[in-house]
């Protein structure tokens, strides 16, 4: 039995280093499971030494029984012929055989009786390192269960922490800034190195929009009737009484003032002329 005492003791051992390091259970594991099938391996053959001696001393027991009961039958067949002294040699021999014989039987039985219990604890061990092999799977199922319920857990706290994104934001609004920035700074440099000519006939273009409207303003009153179609253009109107105060009001009314005009003011001016033509 102490084969099996070192194997158990062995066994613990390698779970416990395995617990304390606990670096790869699944390689562990399997380490353990090679491991205790070594030992059977060893057990195997200490058992099979056990069996060998077992039935070595049987086979030696059964010699001494065959030798006890050949001397037995030469006693008998010396006392057929008359020699007595040859019989009682050949009982003295049976005796000494028979002797043996009954020790080794004490032998014997006590060493197949030991050899039943290591059959049996061997096959203990081998459905024991089944069990281990199944509980090894299930193990590592559990194993590799709990490290993805952990890589989900530090993905939640990853996307829960809001300081990457803030720092994100900081750096957009710092870019921004500085964009800002520096197109403020191009704006005031534009500014005082610009040409003061070119600024003034940027502005005199700007102006010439107002002859493009007068010319808009001029066939839209030959449209409604009010001016002949190839009338050449008219002499300054005097500002008199009646119906023309209104319009040489208008006409006096610069495009500038006109665009400077609020769109409800505009539109109050359009009803009061309308009111003033139906009337």
């Amino acid at each position: 039995m102490g084969i099996f005492q070192k194997l158990s003791t062995l066994i613990k051992s390698n779970i416990n280093d395995v617990i304390s390091r606990a670096e790869n259970p699944e390689k562990m594991l399997n380490q353990i499971i090679l491991d205790m099938r070594d030992q059977l391996a060893k057990a195997k053959r200490e058992v099979a030494a056990a069996i060998a001696d077992e039935r070595k001393l049987k086979a030696q027991l059964d010699d001494e029984v065959k030798q006890s009961r050949d001397w037995e039958h030469r006693a008998m067949l010396a006392v057929k012929e008359g020699r007595d002294d040859l019989a009682k040699q050949a009982l003295m021999r049976q005796q000494e055989h028979a002797e043996r014989a009954q020790v080794l039987q004490g032998t014997w039985q006590a060493q197949a009786a030991e050899t039943e219990k290591l059959k049996g604890s061997l096959r203990q061990l081998n459905d024991k390192i089944e069990e281990a092999k199944r509980k090894r799977n299930l193990l590592i199922a559990k194993q590799k269960r709990a490290q993805a319920q952990r890589r989900i857990h530090e993905t939640m706290s990853g996307l829960s922490d809001t300081s990457a994104f803030e720092a994100f934001n900081r750096m957009a609004d710092k870019i921004e800034e500085e964009e800002r920035r520096s197109l403020a700074h191009a704006e005031v440099n534009e500014a005082l190195a610009g040409d003061t000519l070119e600024t003034e006939f940027l502005r005199l273009e700007a102006g010439t929009g107002g002859a493009d409207v007068e010319s808009r303003l001029t066939s839209l009153k030959q449209q409604m009737g009010l001016l002949p179609p190839s009338a050449p253009a008219e002499e300054p109107k005097q500002i008199g009484s009646g119906d023309n105060v209104q319009e040489a009001e208008v006409e006096e009314m610069s495009d500038a003032d006109a665009a400077s005009i609020p769109e409800a003011q505009l539109i109050e001016e359009f009803d009061r002329l309308g009111e003033s033509h139906e009337a």
